[in-house]
């Protein structure tokens, strides 16, 4: 059972030409759509971005979907900037990708996040610096920040208590840039600006931030379900790795 129900097609009145040629490539409509058409608009930016990975130009794409770009009938409910800055550095402290983590811990504080918060972020369920609505959420990041994916229907539950449909899957949908984001900077091994290095090595050393690229290799046989690694490799992992063994593969750049 999906954790926020898809919109159905007749709903989406603005979106039928986005959801025709995802139709017309695919043969069907991808429930994951009509999932992020509780946020409209963001059906249409991730279809733009795709093409554009796919190889499509985007400048004759934009020119198909300039005058048909939907409104956001609910945009009153876009979750505050310091909020959407908290799930992207919850995210990235599960990913373990630092230069996310420098950024969006930077832009946190920008947006008023304290100090005390980020680094009370590993134990946000008992920390008082957050409240039952933020528990919620950084609990549904750092689960989904995982690999495999942590998250389950008891993280979405805990989010309806506080935040409606379109809200979720704005909450879903930073943790998914996110992902991409934590991806494509620890590949391409992006060098780490001056001024979020600085933030992150005056502030967020003290949680245990370093710049260390952490590299994990898990024998065949390993029974792991997840491996995270917080922060540093010298905080502890889940399951049956220690930190001595996961020390063991990482190197500092």
């Amino acid at each position: 059972m999906a954790n926020v129900t898809p919109l159905k097609r007749e709903e989406l009145a603005q979106l039928q030409q986005v959801l025709n040629a995802s139709e017309a490539m695919m043969g069907f409509i991808p429930n994951s759509m009509l999932t992020m058409s509780h946020m409209p608009q963001l059906t249409m930016a991730f279809s733009l971005l795709a093409g554009t990975v796919f190889g499509a130009d985007l400048k004759a794409t934009m020119a198909a979907y300039q005058d048909i770009v939907p409104e956001d009938p609910n945009a009153d409910e876009a979750l505050s900037p310091d909020l959407v800055q908290l799930i992207a550095f919850s995210v990235s402290v599960a990913a373990g990708c630092r230069y996310c983590q420098a950024h969006t811990g930077h832009n946190a504080h920008k947006f008023g996040v304290p100090e005390e918060k980020l680094a009370a972020i590993l134990s946000f369920e008992s920390s008082d610096q957050f409240s039952d609505a933020e528990r919620a959420v950084v609990g549904l990041a750092l689960a989904a920040g995982q690999v495999p994916n942590g998250s389950d229907a008891s993280h979405f539950e805990a989010l309806k208590a506080h935040y409606t449909d379109r809200q979720v899957v704005q909450i879903v949908g930073v943790i998914s840039l996110f992902g991409f984001l934590n991806r494509w900077n620890d590949t391409m091994a992006t060098e780490l600006e001056s001024l979020p290095k600085g933030f992150a090595q005056d502030t967020l050393s003290a949680s245990g931030w370093q710049l260390t690229c952490v590299l994990v290799h898990l024998p065949a046989t390993c029974e792991l379900t997840c491996v995270l690694v917080h922060l540093t490799p010298s905080q502890q992992v889940a399951g049956r790795w220690t930190s001595t063994q996961v020390s063991s593969h990482v190197r500092t750049i």
